[in-house]
């Protein structure tokens, strides 16, 4: 079956007020899994079930495209193979391999979560909800990830390429469509046997979704609109770092002349950084935190 072909089915209309009827979760099951075997993506991180390399990767596809995470996995991880090597890392080289991602506060929280794991719990990613979800930069959806990826337990997890699934098949035609519409559904089709490759497929599927039919999570209410990145403050942020990163111990004079921006808003961004954890002052200069 061709990609296309895969456009068509529409559920909406069995869906009622108790949920979905048998035949129709099985006829789903089996619409994704055939989509899977067909179309399924063949990526790194799905060969691997150690937590480590899986709560990596989770942290990675945070709000990033797959193929920007295809070019730093691997390299991220021959460099900080485990754990306890992330954690005794100084935060200057982790940053400096997570160049080219982008939200570099998912790097921090990724190191800071290394750190806890280490300290709290023996260097064992936790296999449970509520202990994850201590973990810097652990939401819901990664967490369940993780218990689902590295684990195998039969995690609820919602994500865009999930919501645009759920949209597109049961919501067909309706806007404004909640997370507390989709859920419900999400836990009645879970494969609970094999939830991996569950929502492998339905991830690749709403893939698929966004590359033919658009922005279907424009229609959720969940929907924030990604603000201009080139002239913001983020984009800033990841300069002044770089910067740092290739010259430490500048003073804010020093970054607004390498940046040719003003004195106030510099300053502004490096007392965030400062606060944030990033970076660290020494007289009057600044270099990335330890």
């Amino acid at each position: 079956m061709t990609a296309h072909n895969y456009l068509d089915p529409d559920f909406s209309s069995t869906v009622g007020g108790d949920g979905l009827s048998e035949d129709t979760v099985k006829r789903f099951r089996d619409f994704i899994r055939r989509f899977y075997r067909e179309q399924g993506r063949d990526l790194p991180w799905r060969h691997e079930r150690d937590p480590y390399r899986i709560l990596v990767s989770e942290i990675m596809l945070q709000q990033t495209q797959v193929d920007r995470v295809l070019k730093k996995y691997r390299p991220f991880i021959a460099q900080f193979p485990d754990i306890l090597t992330l954690d005794r890392t100084p935060l200057q080289r982790v940053l400096a391999a997570w160049k080219g991602l982008g939200y570099n506060r998912r790097c921090l929280a990724l190191k800071r979560s290394a750190g806890m794991i280490v300290d709290r719990h023996g260097g064992i990613i936790p296999a449970k909800m509520d202990q994850l979800l201590e973990l810097p930069g652990v939401g819901r959806a990664t967490a369940a990830g993780i218990l689902c990826f590295a684990y195998g337990k039969p995690a609820v997890y919602l994500e865009t390429n999930i919501r645009n699934v759920f949209i597109h098949l049961f919501f067909n035609g309706r806007n404004s469509v909640h997370d507390r519409d989709i859920l419900p559904l999400l836990e009645q089709t879970l494969d609970r046997d094999n939830p991996r490759e569950w929502y492998y497929g339905l991830m690749d599927y709403g893939s698929l979704l966004k590359k033919k039919l658009g922005a279907l999570n424009e229609r959720s209410t969940h929907y924030v609109k990604q603000p201009t990145f080139e002239g913001s403050d983020r984009q800033l942020r990841g300069r002044i770092l770089g910067l740092l990163l290739e010259r430490p111990l500048l003073t804010e004079h020093e970054i607004c002349g390498a940046m040719s921006e003003g004195i106030s808003r510099v300053s502004k961004i490096v007392a965030d950084l400062t606060r944030e954890g990033f970076i660290i002052q020494r007289g009057s200069r600044y270099r990335i935190a330890d």
